[in-house]
């Protein structure tokens, strides 16, 4: 048993750390699981050695925000919280290290964990999860961990370029200003890892190539690490085109949310049809993220979950059409039932898409 004091400024400063009602405290004791307890202007923690050199690190860390701002927002306090318990549950084999200013990347949580360890160990990963999850961000991550350990040579980015329910008409500019807001998410992820700089000599010099799926057809991509984003708005044909351009010594990561399909209503989801079809084949790791891998602002995690309670129904009066889709969950994520993707074989219908 360990017992560790933290000197605090004054009362107010501790006030500010507690929050209303002591509610960071009782986070404080669930999520570092370790005893803390105030006596005057310090606060006292007592656990096991690890625990207590935890819990002293998140501490020090808030205690140095409300020093510098004096004020302490809740997104701030779950943001350090969580990256600080993920660092000390994951241990450092868990970090991705991206090589830049020191930095290295946690999971925030098992399933995370789990979901680099499948990259790690398998050459092909289909990950799906709600919005937030870090499914983009993290196989980011791990691609660049991969470039600069000279794992591989190159990063190829991959996105279908279909909109979010909308139809956004004529777009001016050449063919990638075209493409260019479709690929915007990846670009934010990677200027999250790296800076601006790094990022444009990146781009420029082809080492890491951001393009939309239609791109791909035809090519072998030796040597590369590929992520495909957005994955639920492929068709059937499409992902077995994609999944076919890999090359020797190359990495694929498919990411997306089955919850958020734009697809057209008679169109089968390439992504639900892929992990129906290659689950469990060697070589292929399949890792479902849930609502409590999100990570983004922390009204994001009750959104989606009150969007995936299914009790608001369809405002159109058109319940038919809304219901039309409306497959089994599985592990917080929706899929389509095995046996009817299995029987959905490319149809002309697919193929008319994929020309679209």
């Amino acid at each position: 048993m360990t017992d560790k004091r933290i000197p605090f400024h004054n009362h107010e400063q501790l006030r500010v750390l507690f929050g209303p009602n002591d509610r960071n405290l009782r986070k404080l004791r669930e999520k570092l699981q370790v005893e803390v307890v105030l006596r005057g202007d310090e606060v006292r923690l007592s656990g096991s050695h690890e625990q207590v050199d935890a819990g002293s690190d998140v501490i020090g860390e808030l205690r140095g925000v409300i020093e510098r701002r004096g004020i302490l927002s809740d997104d701030e306090f779950d943001r350090i919280l969580n990256r600080r318990s993920a660092e000390a549950i994951s241990g450092p084999e868990s970090s991705i290290d991206v090589f830049h200013k020191a930095k290295r990347v946690f999971p925030m949580g098992q399933g995370q964990a789990g979901y680099i360890d499948s990259i790690r160990q398998h050459d092909l990963v289909f990950c799906t999860g709600p919005a937030g999850s870090g499914k983009t961000y993290l196989a980011v991550a791990m691609a660049v961990n991969a470039l600069r350990n000279e794992q591989v040579r190159k990063i190829v980015l991959v996105r279908p370029a279909v909109e979010a329910g909308e139809k956004l008409g004529f777009l001016p500019g050449d063919m990638l200003e075209k493409v260019n807001p479709y690929l915007r998410p990846l670009l934010d992820a990677l200027g999250d890892i790296l800076d601006f700089d790094t990022v444009q000599r990146y781009l420029d010099r082809d080492v890491i190539e951001i393009a939309p799926l239609a791109f791909m057809r035809g090519r072998t991509l030796n040597n590369t690490f590929i992520i495909l984003d957005e994955a639920q708005n492929t068709t059937a044909v499409q992902m077995k085109m994609f999944l076919t351009r890999m090359g020797q010594r190359s990495k694929i990561v498919v990411t997306g949310d089955a919850t958020q399909i734009d697809l057209p209503e008679h169109v089968t989801s390439g992504l639900a049809d892929a992990i129906v079809r290659l689950r469990g084949v060697e070589g292929i790791s399949v890792v479902e993220l849930t609502g409590g891998d999100i990570v983004r602002h922390a009204l994001v995690r009750r959104i989606v979950a009150a969007y995936d309670d299914g009790k608001a129904g369809d405002l159109r009066g058109n319940g038919n059409q809304a219901s039309h889709r409306s497959p089994p969950t599985i592990a917080g994520t929706v899929f389509p039932k095995a046996e009817s993707v299995t029987r959905s074989l490319p149809t002309t219908e697919d193929e008319a898409a994929v020309q679209e």
